[in-house]
């Protein structure tokens, strides 16, 4: 435990969700964190407190406020710093905690993303409207309230094109339409057909760009190249960093996501930008100022030997200047999803070869005999994992769909 009146204090809004890729990124910030000589207080709702036992242990101060209440949080944060409690840093971890930390950052006047960039960033078609209006290359897209909404979108612009809701998160409710015939399934998947996205499908290779902001500066850390399910649907089932770019595309990429992030408004903390390569050049998807799922953040916290992302972004926060080494990838690291045909499952082989292989850096398996496997049409009906680390991002590539080829399911 540290000091309570002498040691800077982190409030971490939001804590971790009871997902294990959370548990992870929650448990690296809080432990670099304390390597900083910072004081952490977590805020969640209590139920979810419940669900994350680990990250309470590892927190020096835990409290009841729910983020999911608009301005909870900031209020709660102006009254125990009016009754004395030291806040000199405030950070979220996942997508719905972002407001609310910006939120309370701005109440306690400590460093933080402006409330409003936060918003634009994770409402899409705002987000898309801010930089078309930049001068980047971006899809059209339109906001919709109705089934008229979308076909007369469908009516005014080249298909086929993605339906998907106005903000979410791990491919939930996307999926692509040729016509207007196609639109009664979409919809049905949506999680609010109440409100949600009809945009122009881009086609063309996917990447991410992983970074942290230094002095309100965008600093790529690696592009990781993405694999998806046939359409469809969307569902990322692997990664590679870093991507293997010619030199001038990485570069060209580097420029473009740093000025977006600019544009959008973000200054601190970890970023995550989705993209695709076509032919005619760099077409820019999603801005989130926060780090990717995926396990992407054990992948660049190996790439870049010695890295702690985490202790990055408190040090800026902190306003820190401390001596970086490199913060290039010197090694390659790769995540393969499993993906069995849906059904029951009968058996599982090679699972023990897996766990036991030494390059494995984490390895999740959720089924066992008994249990029904999914058709995959959004992150939450993968299976399985395994992250690798290699010497290059090629070998690790190639390590991962070994070892994912290793186990064999048997579906009823």
């Amino acid at each position: 435990m540290t000091d309570e009146q002498g040691s800077p204090t982190l409030l971490f809004v939001g804590g971790a969700r009871p997902l294990p890729t959370n548990v992870d990124l929650a448990t690296r910030a809080l432990i670099q964190a304390r390597s900083r000589g910072l004081r952490t207080h977590i805020t969640n709702r209590a139920s979810v407190l419940a669900e994350t036992p680990s990250i309470v242990e590892l927190a020096d101060a835990v409290s009841e406020v729910d983020l999911s209440h608009p301005g909870e949080t900031a209020d709660w944060a102006k009254y125990r710093v009016a009754e004395g409690e030291r806040i000199d840093a405030v950070f979220g971890l996942h997508e719905m905690a972002q407001v609310e930390a910006a939120e309370t950052a701005e109440a306690v006047q400590v460093r933080g993303n402006p409330p409003e960039a936060v918003r634009r960033a994770r409402a899409k078609d705002l987000c898309r409207a801010t930089l078309a209006a930049a001068g980047f290359a971006q899809p059209a897209v339109r906001l919709c309230a109705s089934a008229q909404d979308a076909i007369a979108f469908l009516g005014e612009s080249t298909g086929p094109w993605i339906i998907k809701p106005r903000d979410a998160m791990g491919s939930v409710g996307v999926s692509i339409v040729a016509g207007p015939a196609d639109l009664p399934a979409a919809l049905a998947l949506l999680p609010d057909p109440a409100l949600f996205l009809a945009e122009e499908f881009v086609e063309g290779s996917e990447f991410s760009v992983e970074g942290v902001f230094l002095g309100g500066v965008p600093t790529v850390l690696a592009i990781t190249a993405k694999e998806k399910t046939p359409l469809p649907y969307f569902v990322e089932i692997g990664h590679v960093l870093p991507a293997e770019l010619a030199e001038e595309d990485r570069r060209e990429i580097e420029r473009q996501v740093g000025a977006a992030l600019t544009t959008v408004g973000l200054r601190t903390g970890g970023f995550h930008v989705e993209l695709w390569l076509t032919p005619d050049g760099i077409v820019l998807g999603e801005v989130h100022g926060r780090f990717g799922g995926d396990w992407i953040h054990a992948m660049v916290e190996y790439a870049i030997p010695g890295l702690e992302l985490f202790g990055l972004v408190f040090d800026d926060l902190l306003g820190r200047v401390n001596g970086h080494a490199s913060l290039r990838p010197t090694r390659g690291a790769a995540v393969r999803y499993l993906t069995p045909p849906p059904g029951r499952v009968l058996s599982v082989e090679g699972w023990d070869d897996v766990v036991a292989h030494p390059a494995v850096l984490h390895a999740e398996l959720a089924v066992g005999p008994g249990d029904v496997v999914p058709a995959v049409r959004r992150s939450g009906d993968r299976v399985g994992l395994i992250v690798v680390g290699a010497d290059s991002p090629a070998q690790a590539q190639r390590l991962a769909l070994e070892l994912t080829s290793g186990v064999r399911f048997t579906v009823e």
